[in-house]
């Protein structure tokens, strides 16, 4: 039997999004980076994500590093336990990620994933989040929009 293999191929034989031929696709670290990163906005640990979802941490590790694929019933349940739609696991993919895939969001502006990865950034948001007071965290909204770009509080206003 044939085996089942996902994805155009180029020229060279590898499949469009590798990284390199036998190594994790583009698409597959960036899911896992984006795993990683809601789950370090949880405060949540490995152990815990693997938990709730009965895998060991190192299962949990090799899903964040893209080593291992997330199938579309984990990619759900992983949705469920982080408390986010399935689309936020694809937000912000890059273009050499998208393989085949047509661009989208043209011209927006996002945030890099090393912004979103670094420990301020988590810091801040995992703070903002622990103001029980919604009005509160309102007016810090307030508060910070008019000290970022022009651009981000033109069309976040």
């Amino acid at each position: 039997m044939e085996k089942y293999t996902h994805g155009s191929r180029n020229t060279s034989g590898a499949r469009a999004g590798d990284e390199r031929e036998g190594g994790p696709r583009r698409i597959d670290v960036h899911v896992g980076s984006r795993i990683r990163l809601r789950r370090t906005l949880m405060g949540m640990s490995q152990e815990r994500l693997g938990e709730a979802l009965s895998l060991t941490f190192q299962q949990v590790q090799k899903y964040e590093r893209g080593v291992n694929r997330v199938g579309a019933s984990r990619l759900f349940d992983l949705s469920r336990v982080l408390d986010v739609p399935i689309s936020f696991f694809f937000d912000d993919l890059p273009d050499s990620a998208q393989g085949d895939c047509a661009e989208f969001a043209e011209g927006r502006q996002r945030l890099s994933d090393n912004a979103l990865n670094r420990r301020e950034t988590l810091e801040l948001v995992r703070a903002y989040y622990l103001i029980n007071d919604a009005s509160i965290r309102k007016r810090m909204l307030e508060l910070i929009k008019p000290m970022s770009p022009t651009e981000y509080a033109r069309d976040h206003a």
